[in-house]
């Protein structure tokens, strides 16, 4: 793990592994979903160690600590030493991601393709409920 004293802000989350490139790094950064601070910043920002980040992905809103500073990307453990995720980051996370896999339970999703008889009776309800409404809209 290289130690550097100017490293890029962008290039420091794609060698921590937040992002697969440095130009999604960048596009994120200037999207505002990276935060230094509570403040929006601009890529060639230069994290410092202590700094606390928000780091919005997807769903997930991780806060992280920067451990130490690296322009080389290397394997998922070494990244990880260049971070510290707070505990009640980590635990937001979890709870949010459990509460959308609970959201999620009462969906029946079909592993296959639906049969014949199942297409003909999706067709008929999607018939049935136009004729109903009258608007023609499915």
């Amino acid at each position: 793990m290289a130690e550097d004293d100017k490293v890029r802000l962008d290039k420091w989350l794609w060698a921590a592994r937040f992002f697969k490139t440095r130009a999604l790094a960048k596009a994120a950064i200037e999207g505002g979903k990276v935060q230094c601070g509570g403040e929006r910043c601009k890529p060639s920002r230069e994290p410092r160690v202590g700094d606390q980040l928000q780091i919005r992905q997807g769903f997930d809103n991780r806060t992280v600590i920067v451990r130490a500073l690296s322009v080389q990307r290397r394997g998922a453990p070494e990244a990880q030493l260049l971070y510290e995720e707070t505990a009640d980051s980590i635990r937001l996370r979890e709870a949010a991601a459990a509460q959308r896999k609970a959201m999620g339970a009462g969906l029946m999703i079909s592993e296959q393709r639906p049969s014949k008889k199942q297409r003909r009776q999706i067709h008929r309800f999607r018939d049935e409920r136009n004729a109903d409404n009258g608007d023609g809209l499915i």
